[in-house]
């Protein structure tokens, strides 16, 4: 009986151990920004970023030059003037709305030029990953960059250099 009960543990440890999941942890910020292309990616999203905020404050700044302009003459406007100026102003103010919705609102052209520019580079990223984990028969990956917290991590299970090897990106 005891054989039995010894042999029993034996096989249930020995099954539990053999069926132990491996998971690895790696840092796609720390990855990304080791990346070239992703420098050069991320330097032009923001120069284009830069452009489109002047241009939004040309046009606030053109708002209140006009706003101004009407509060100091409204007092010598006909009231159809008063009128015709308050449309202009709201109708400038609409465009400013507008163009900064269109420019950097959910899913306008900032969101759309980093999809163009920033995603090609984090499906390699995420490529080279998935090749690694399948290659190292790791069953979870975790990623303690943004988004998901990672209480601790042991240093050895950062797998983030392993997977800047795959990519081939030099300094590693």
């Amino acid at each position: 009986m005891k054989k039995t009960v010894a042999l029993l543990v034996f096989i249930v440890t020995f099954c539990s151990v053999s069926n132990a999941q491996r998971y690895a942890v790696i840092d796609t910020k720390y990855i990304l920004e080791k990346l070239k292309d992703y420098k050069d990616a991320d330097k032009k999203i923001q120069q284009t970023a830069e452009q489109w905020q002047k241009e939004l404050d040309d046009m606030q700044a053109e708002l209140d030059k006009m706003y101004k302009n009407y509060d100091a003459e409204q007092y010598m406007l006909t009231d159809e003037l008063k009128k015709k100026r308050e449309a202009e102003l709201f109708n400038k103010e609409k465009d400013v709305r507008e163009l900064q919705k269109k420019r950097f609102g959910y899913e306008g052209d900032l969101f759309k030029e980093r999809q163009r520019l920033v995603k090609p580079i984090q499906d390699k990223v995420f490529n080279a990953i998935q090749k690694l984990a399948v290659s190292k028969g790791w069953d979870f990956v975790l990623d303690k960059s943004e988004g998901i917290t990672v209480i601790f991590a042991d240093p050895k299970l950062d797998k983030s250099d392993d997977v800047l090897r795959e990519l081939r990106v030099n300094g590693n």
